[in-house]
C-alpha cells in the first residue's frame, strides 16, 4: 500500500450550489491497486434506518465537483446516501503519474466505491447502485458486468471509451490504417515523454472555440470552459489527459459480457446527443441473446444534447431515475 500525500479541499468548491437538505463531507478509501480515492459523501439530513447507497462518477476527464457531484447531491435529497468520487490519477484522488486512465483500474475504482458503501453503518449493503456519466457510463456498465453486489446501474449520456479510442468518433476511423497511424503517434510520444521526463498533455476542450467547430464541441465548450461547469482540477476544463493515457483503451473492448448482467440497468440518453449511438448500441447489445431483459430499460430524452444531461436539472430525468432504482434495488 502506498502512503500518498493528498491535497484535499475542505471548503465548498463545486460548480453547483450546496443543498441545505443534505449533509456533505469528504471521505477516502483505497482501491485494490493501493490508490487512495477521494469522494464527496452526501446524505440526507434526516433519515431513518439504513439507506440505499449510490456511487457516482463521470464524465470521463471531469471531477467530482462537476456533474457527478450534482447527481450525488440530488440523489441524497431524494433519500439515498451517495458518494461522488474522483477516479484514480485525477482530481483529489491519488495515483502517479497524473492524468492517466485504465479500463481495468477505473472499473476497480467503481468496485472500491461499492466496497466502501457496503461497509457503512447507515447503508444497507444489499441495496447499492451506481451511476456513471459520459465515459463513466461505459465504465459503470462494465462494472455491472462483473460486480454482482450492484443491484441497479444508471448509465447517463454514455460513451463507450474503448470504441471511440479504437474507432474514432462515429466509427469514422474503424480501419487498420487509421489505428496504425494513431499507434505510431502515441508510441513516438512515449519516447519523447521518457526523454523529457514529463508527460505531454492533450485532449482538453479546445479554447478558444473555432467558429466552425462541430456542434458537440460547442456543447462541451459551453459546459467545461464557462462558469457553468469550469473547474480548476478538471482535465477537460484545462490541459486534458496525457497524450499517451488511452493506449490500452485502443486495444480493449468493454461490455463484452453485458448481456449476462442479471441486475437492473437503465441507459439514459438525449436523442440530440452526438453520443446517442453509444447508448443505443450498448442497450441493444446488452439485451441481445440475454435472459435478463425484464429489468433493462433505454430512456431516450427528446431534444436533449450530450451535455444537457450533465447538469440541466429540468432535463435530467431524476424522477425516472429514482423510480427505477427504488424498484430494483
Amino acid at each position: 500500500m502506498s502512503n500518498e500525500e493528498l491535497k484535499i479541499t475542505e471548503e465548498w468548491d463545486k460548480v453547483f450550489p450546496k443543498s441545505e437538505k443534505v449533509n456533505h463531507r469528504k471521505v477516502t478509501f483505497k482501491n485494490h491497486f493501493g490508490i487512495t480515492l477521494v469522494a464527496d459523501l452526501y446524505e440526507p439530513k434526516q433519515y431513518e434506518g439504513k439507506m440505499s447507497g449510490l456511487a457516482v462518477s463521470g464524465p470521463f476527464g471531469a471531477v467530482k465537483e462537476q456533474s457527478s457531484g450534482l447527481y450525488a447531491q440530488e440523489m441524497a435529497e431524494r433519500g439515498f446516501l451517495a458518494i461522488a468520487f474522483d477516479p484514480s490519477f485525477t482530481g483529489e484522488s491519488g495515483g502517479e503519474p497524473r492524468y492517466m486512465n485504465s479500463p481495468d483500474i477505473n472499473v476497480e475504482d467503481f468496485q472500491a466505491a461499492v466496497d466502501y458503501l457496503s461497509n457503512l453503518d447507515n447503508v444497507d449493503s444489499e441495496k447499492i447502485g451506481i451511476i456513471g456519466i459520459c465515459g463513466w457510463g461505459g465504465m459503470a456498465l462494465q462494472t455491472a458486468c462483473i460486480d454482482t453486489r450492484i443491484k441497479a446501474t444508471i448509465v447517463s449520456t454514455m460513451y463507450d471509451m474503448s470504441r471511440v479510442a479504437g474507432n474514432g468518433y462515429f466509427d469514422s476511423e474503424d480501419n487498420e490504417e487509421a489505428r496504425y497511424k494513431a499507434r505510431k503517434a502515441i508510441n513516438a510520444q512515449r519516447t519523447e515523454d521518457f526523454k523529457n521526463k514529463e508527460y505531454k498533455l492533450g485532449g482538453g476542450v479546445v479554447d478558444p472555440l473555432p467558429e466552425d467547430a462541430p456542434g458537440f464541441v460547442k456543447d462541451y465548450y459551453a459546459y467545461y470552459k464557462t462558469p457553468r461547469g469550469y473547474h480548476k482540477r478538471s482535465l477537460n476544463s484545462n490541459g486534458g489527459w496525457n497524450v499517451t493515457a488511452g493506449t490500452s483503451l485502443m486495444n480493449t473492448r468493454l461490455l463484452y459480457y453485458s448481456n449476462e448482467i442479471r441486475n437492473a440497468v437503465m441507459i439514459v440518453h438525449g436523442d440530440k446527443a452526438h453520443s446517442y449511438y453509444f447508448g443505443k448500441d450498448a442497450y441493444n447489445n446488452m439485451i441481445k441473446d440475454s435472459k435478463y431483459t425484464d429489468n433493462k430499460e433505454f430512456l431516450s430524452i427528446e431534444g436533449a444534447s450530450h451535455c444537457d444531461l450533465y447538469d440541466q436539472k429540468d432535463i435530467i430525468p431524476f424522477d425516472r431515475i429514482e423510480e427505477f432504482i427504488r424498484k430494483n434495488i
